[in-house]
């Protein structure tokens, strides 16, 4: 199930780290609404020169695949950030104090593992299309209007990029929880249960109302 939790910030130099990729990390989920957005304009663009003029818009499916690296990627280490990926807690939800930070470091340490793994290949699946002397230093195009392919494969790789480093930074935060036995650890997602998550969006709605 997506969890709710809070991240605490204080004045360490783990914060100050978080909240320098938390910058980071808003940039790009924005881009990656701007790229839903932007399907969407391309969408009614193509149905409504479709209906109208009969001719819809030129390349759309390579338009589509051009954008999807940034919707589907780019905004990975923000939600990383705030735990709002999809993760069982069932077994989380009953753990606490070291042994739930044990639990969390060695999982977000899977996780790296993986990710790093996946920047390997994918920066790899990038060098395969990319050729400086190359037109358009593109080995390989969509098969529409010729788009160059490099720019969407260059996605996956940074963004799984900035994922390692919330990853690290979570690592961090978790082993220092571990090993100084804090109850509420800064720069890592504090699981909310379900009347602290009630309780929470109640402040926001009366902040809301008093506005």
């Amino acid at each position: 199930m997506a969890g709710h939790a809070s991240v605490l910030e204080d004045d360490s130099p783990l914060s100050r780290a978080d909240r320098a990729l938390l910058r980071l990390e808003r940039f790009l989920a924005l881009l990656s609404g701007l790229a839903v957005f932007s399907l969407m304009v391309l969408a009614v663009v193509s149905v409504g020169g479709r209906n109208a003029f009969n001719t819809p818009l030129p390349g759309y499916v390579d338009w589509i695949e051009q954008a999807m690296p940034l919707i589907a990627f780019m905004g990975i280490a923000y939600v990383q950030r705030d735990g709002t990926h999809i993760r069982m807690d069932l077994l989380v939800s009953r753990l606490s104090g070291r042994t739930l930070w044990l639990f969390e470091l060695i999982s977000v340490l899977l996780i790296l593992l993986l990710m790093v793994l996946l920047v390997w290949g994918s920066w790899a699946h990038f060098l395969r299309a990319f050729d400086m002397s190359a037109p358009l230093w593109s080995r390989d195009s969509s098969i529409d209007i010729g788009l160059p392919l490099w720019p969407a494969k260059l996605l996956a790789p940074v963004a799984f990029s900035v994922l390692c480093l919330r990853l690290l930074i979570q690592v961090w935060g978790y082993g220092r929880a571990l090993v100084l036995g804090l109850e509420t650890p800064v720069a890592v997602p504090l699981i909310q249960d379900v009347a602290a998550q009630a309780a929470a969006e109640a402040e926001q709605l009366a902040g809301h109302d008093n506005g």
